[in-house]
């Protein structure tokens, strides 16, 4: 792997360094700095010349200007001579502006997908987009991976047999159901109903009498779907609610938010980093999808197969 160079942003240096460490390679040296005006100022202080270069940096908050230091990463990079600039994003942000809702709004993750791609990446891989689609948005091969494996085995590991897993709205189903069958067990879905960013109801698909339940999504970002779910679910006889979510986004008075709630546990992945106040909360479990990374860009650099790490 001598041709091989992994870089990091400033989003999420610590899963840039476990992915280093599963791999055995060294964190490539590069300088992110900041000039008295806000501007971003980068220096790759290794010769990136006719090199495969990974890009770890989730855009996380803040998300623009974690977007805006991957974009000029990559520009030096594309000017350094690169041979090929492979962007590793855990969490994209931007996706649940994926269509036009109403006559005059943009197609933000459109958007985002055509900086990525002007500046300079040959290819990207992110993991559980909010909508698989936003693969389309991209000139370049995408390589969308699935925390599915880790999720799967923190639950086989922590609870019963009797488990039921829960989406909390009908855009969570498929991901839900396909849970459901890899664990044999049962399917509730809870049908969510919003007026602008607010929840104004919920209503129970499916029976949790009397059983564990789990709820499934991509991102908690303000914790009210989760504790709103968590407090039907034990209305509707669950005799305990947890949650898997991969992106912890935590945003405004989210730890608040989880901390009142009737959730027991909630397991969320290392693609952002958890901010201080929310570390500190007993309920929540980080799990590693390093090894995970780490194993696709193995594969990506090998021109190997990655979708047969879901088989």
């Amino acid at each position: 792997m001598d041709k091989l160079k992994i870089f990091s942003g400033t989003a999420n240096r610590p899963l840039a360094e476990k992915i280093c460490q599963y791999l055995q390679v060294p964190l490539g040296e590069a300088v992110v700095g900041r000039f008295s005006d806000g501007e971003i100022s980068v220096e790759f202080r290794e010769n990136v010349r006719g090199q495969e270069v990974f890009l770890i940096q989730p855009l996380s908050m803040p998300c623009n200007e974690n977007l805006m230091e991957l974009l000029i990463m990559m520009d030096a990079l594309k000017r350094a001579s690169a041979g090929s600039i492979t962007a590793v994003v855990p969490y994209y942000a931007y996706a649940r502006q994926d269509r036009k809702t109403a006559p005059r709004v943009p197609i933000s993750a459109k958007l985002v997908a055509d900086l990525i791609t002007t500046a300079g990446a040959s290819r990207l891989l992110t993991m559980d987009l909010h909508t698989g689609q936003i693969q389309g948005f991209f000139n370049i091969p995408v390589d969308h991976l699935y925390a599915t494996p880790v999720t799967l085995e923190y639950i086989r590991q922590n609870f019963s047999a009797d488990i039921t897993i829960v989406s909390p709205d009908a855009g969570g189903v498929e991901r839900a159901r396909a849970f459901a069958k890899r664990l044999n067990t049962t399917l509730a879905i809870i049908d969510k109903r919003r007026e602008g960013p607010a929840i104004k109801g919920m209503t129970l698909i499916g029976n949790v009498w009397g059983r564990e339940a789990m709820i499934l999504d991509d991102m908690i970002t303000t914790g009210a779907t989760a504790t709103m779910a968590a407090e039907l679910l034990i209305l509707h006889g669950a005799r305990a609610v947890h949650a898997c979510i991969t992106h912890p986004v935590m945003a405004r008075n989210a730890v608040k938010n989880l901390q009142g709630s009737l959730l027991q546990t909630l397991a969320v992945t290392d693609t952002i980093p958890l901010n201080p106040e929310a570390a500190s909360l007993d309920k929540i479990r980080v799990l590693s999808v390093a090894p995970l990374l780490g194993e696709a860009i193995r594969r990506i650099y090998q021109q190997d197969s990655v979708s047969s790490l879901f088989v």
